[in-house]
């Protein structure tokens, strides 16, 4: 099948680069010429493991190709794919300028039938809304399905090509079959298909990410209060990942969620809430107490330095907002890192990722490391901000020599307080003991 893909972000490339996986045809079109310039050289804008591989060896087999042309794609193809991104601004309100300038074009640039399929995330209704629109525009037939993404960054190839359900929403049985037909390849293993009403399928991906905030939430709380009475988050979370009706994922305390999609698809679900009169009370708290983890986690290094802190030297291991991945925005480590850049601290950063956006970022204010280890030199603590592979096993003697003071604020909880107190770290994390003294 021939396939369009507007929108050649984080979500259209990946979607694009699948599809053409699987044997499709796919035109991935974005209006930056520059990006689709350097795509078409091979020179992936983002870090996504596996990513750059598919991509090169699909553009070879000439199944995947990249154009600004959105009319001529449009044309030569039956399905059109809207993967544009959708901004929401600080009251939870979403932008849809980019999601209907797709559909006008899209309008514009019919010559007969078309399948429109949304995976923009956006507010329930949009659909609906964009099916009128483009009916004003054109008198070619179209039909219109919603189709939530769920893949996460840094594993999004793995969520695509493998997912734990595919959501579709469209009330028409001819459309329903094609759309499974397209995702049957991805769901021999066994993995649901689930057939909804639009408003249905537009909602789902905000009640997920609303959840996983709260799991998140809860149990960064549960840590200040394992803290308070001498007890291991990491004991509890066990007792709790043992139970089924909970289960394990998304129970690990630490500087709370980042990134764009959580944040921003809770912000607006407060707004959804708010413009139907309704409560949002539990939504405005998971979204606090992430901010006050990290506010917390920041005190208590300032604190730890008290007045000296504009006489030391602070490494920070990890600036992404989750591992695997060169995505900064709404990271926790930046408010860390800017945190003691107000405090007067000196911070040199590492991380094996996205160096180059924590230096255009912050510029000369930082200093970047080119190694882990050379972050160390002088330093008088670590701080660890995202929890990449390879800082889980380092060598905790070379780490000793290499750091002025000891000492490690862990926001991850990546080691064993016994393995901290063996190698003389005075080690502070979330929701356990201090290792090395009193906190």
């Amino acid at each position: 099948m021939k396939l369009t893909i507007v929108g050649t972000g984080y979500q259209g490339l990946v979607v694009g680069t699948c599809m053409a996986e699987n044997g499709h045809q796919v035109t991935c079109l974005d209006r930056d010429e520059t990006l689709i310039a350097h795509l078409n050289e091979g020179r992936m804008p983002i870090h996504e493991p596996g990513l750059e591989e598919l991509v090169m060896r699909n553009m070879e087999e000439e199944r995947l190709r990249f154009q600004v042309d959105l009319a001529e794609a449009v044309r030569d193809s039956m399905m059109v794919f809207i993967c544009v991104g959708t901004q929401v601004d600080a009251s939870g309100a979403v932008d849809l300028a980019e999601v209907e300038a797709a559909a006008d074009q899209i309008a514009d640039a019919m010559d007969g039938y078309r399948l429109i399929v949304l995976k923009s995330t956006c507010p329930p209704g949009t659909a609906d809304q964009l099916i009128e629109r483009i009916a004003a525009r054109t008198e070619h037939p179209f039909d219109m399905v919603v189709n939530p993404d769920f893949m996460k960054e840094g594993a999004a190839i793995q969520d695509f090509m493998g997912p734990d359900r595919v959501v579709v929403g469209c009330d028409d049985i001819r459309v329903n079959e094609i759309m499974k037909e397209l995702y049957s390849p991805f769901l021999r293993t066994g993995k649901p298909y689930l057939q909804m009403d639009r408003h249905s399928a537009e909602m789902v991906k905000y009640a997920v990410n609303v959840l996983l905030a709260s799991r998140i939430s809860i149990m960064n709380q549960m840590a200040e209060l394992c803290s308070s009475y001498e007890a291991d988050v990491s004991a509890v979370r066990e007792g709790i990942a043992a139970d089924e009706r909970i289960g394990p994922h998304y129970l690990f305390p630490g500087l709370g969620f980042g990134g764009t999609g959580i944040p921003k698809d809770l912000a607006t679900c407060i707004r959804m809430a708010q413009d139907k009169g309704l409560s949002h009370d539990l939504f405005e708290a998971v979204l606090e107490v992430n901010k006050r983890r990290q506010r917390h986690f920041l005190e208590r290094i300032l604190r730890y330095y008290g007045d000296a802190i504009v006489e030391k030297r602070i490494a920070v291991w990890g600036a992404a907002f989750k591992p695997r991945t060169d995505d900064i925005r709404g990271a926790p480590a930046l408010a860390i890192i800017q945190g003691l850049l107000d405090a007067g601290a000196e911070v040199v950063v590492y991380d094996p990722a996205c160096n180059r956006k924590i230096k255009e970022h912050f510029g000369d204010a930082v200093s970047v490391a080119p190694r882990y280890y050379h972050a160390l030199e002088g330093a008088d603590g670590l701080v660890i901000a995202t929890e990449w592979n390879e800082f889980r096993r380092p060598d905790y003697a070379r780490m000793a020599s290499l750091m002025r003071e000891s000492v490690i604020f862990d926001g991850r909880n990546l080691y064993t307080l016994d393995v901290m107190r063996e190698h003389g770290f005075r080690y502070f994390s979330v929701g356990r003991p201090t290792a090395g003294g009193e906190s």
